[in-house]
């Protein structure tokens, strides 16, 4: 190799890909505003593709080598902070999920808990894990919306996660963690697809689709757990 950086270009369209989710998290955030639930969780889908796939083209485009001054990796939290915990802590308080009188002390739990476990070192460790529960409060309020369960069971199911964010528990980082990477990808794109059909069903989902989607979870778990306690 002749050592040449290339043009920088492809690294800062990667670079304007990441941030792209910022825009979308303000478009979420609108239409939650707006009462437009189902719009907003389409918006949150679309986080996560971007999520998905930006680490694979920053790679591809070799972005630390041609841009090493810009720091990609504080951008992509940044704007997984957004979408994964604060337009979530959004929809709790816009949606009603819980009792009204605990919709800001619950949404601030999930904030507050989220900016600890964003910030620690030890937050993505060397060997591609998260260290406890990584903040997916979009699937986790995604669920509760179409489970249609009580407020108060909501409001025990927020706080238990908001708790398990500070449990040093190893999770698996689906896309890098090498055990078991292939099932866990393949069941994974399986279930994103269950998502967004359960998604394009709202506001009624089929039964059967929304139970059968929690295999994916109860796996992911079960796999994080048993590695991690291996680990």
């Amino acid at each position: 190799m002749s050592g040449r950086k290339g043009p920088p270009y492809t690294a800062w369209l990667v670079h304007l890909y990441t941030a792209s989710s910022a825009v979308i998290a303000f478009l979420a955030t609108r239409a939650i505003f707006e009462y437009r639930f189902r719009d907003a969780f389409f918006w949150l889908a679309a986080t996560i593709v971007i999520d998905a796939s930006d680490g694979v083209l920053a790679r591809a485009a070799d972005v630390k080598r041609r841009l090493p001054w810009f720091n990609g990796a504080k951008l992509d939290d940044i704007v997984d902070y957004l979408t994964y915990v604060f337009v979530p802590a959004v929809f709790v308080w816009r949606s009603v999920l819980v009792p009204d009188m605990w919709t800001v002390p619950i949404a601030s739990a999930v904030l507050l808990s989220s900016a600890y476990g964003f910030n620690q070192d030890a937050a993505k460790t060397s060997d591609h894990f998260f260290t406890g529960f990584p903040s997916y409060w979009n699937i986790v309020v995604f669920y509760l919306f179409v489970m249609h369960r009580s407020q108060m069971f909501n409001a025990a199911v927020l706080l238990a996660f908001s708790v398990l964010v500070f449990v040093p528990i190893r999770y698996v980082y689906p896309s890098r963690t090498p055990q078991w990477r292939t099932v866990t990808v393949g069941l994974g794109v399986v279930w994103g697809i269950t998502l967004l059909v359960m998604l394009w069903q709202l506001p009624v989902v089929s039964p059967m689709l929304l139970w059968g989607s929690l295999i994916f979870p109860v796996y992911y778990a079960a796999l994080s757990f048993v590695v991690g306690w291996r680990k």
